[in-house]
């Protein structure tokens, strides 16, 4: 049954993600909360580990800031009592020019007393700072233009 339960608030979390509800989606958390996205920094400086609302609240707004829309389809969702894990394929679209990005994005929560203590996401670096430069990074590397 709680398995039941928290994938309900993992998805309601999602939802209010998406929608830019930083409010209802930090309500569904602990004040310690702890999220860390797998990212290189250096393209990426918003992402990587954070902790607090505070700081996961400005994390989340940057990235808004970038992105006009935010979607997801959860592909699968896997419960095993406080442990949320969550398969996605995430949809956003740049302010700047209106090009699509789509990637894929493991999510596991930790849920602590009915609220998320804990995310970490794991997503394919690689395709996403592709489509976030818009440039093939593959074809730099074998003409020999970008540095190791």
């Amino acid at each position: 049954m709680i398995e039941h339960i928290n994938k309900q608030r993992v998805r309601k979390l999602l939802e209010a993600h998406a929608a830019g509800d930083f409010d209802s989606v930090l309500a569904h958390c602990t004040d310690d909360l702890e999220h860390f996205a797998s990212a290189p920094i250096d393209i990426f400086p918003h992402l990587g580990g954070r902790r607090g609302k505070a700081e996961v609240r400005q994390m989340w707004e940057t990235a808004r800031s970038r992105y006009a829309e935010v979607r997801h389809e959860i592909k699968t969702m896997i419960c095993e009592g406080d442990q949320v894990a969550v398969d996605l394929r995430i949809f956003l679209r740049k302010r700047d020019n209106d090009r699509i990005v789509q990637y894929d994005l493991a999510a596991f929560y930790t849920l602590r007393d009915g609220r998320v203590a804990r995310i970490r996401e794991i997503m394919d670096t690689y395709d996403l700072v592709q489509q976030v430069l818009e440039c093939d990074l593959s074809r730099l590397l074998i003409a020999g233009t970008a540095r190791p």
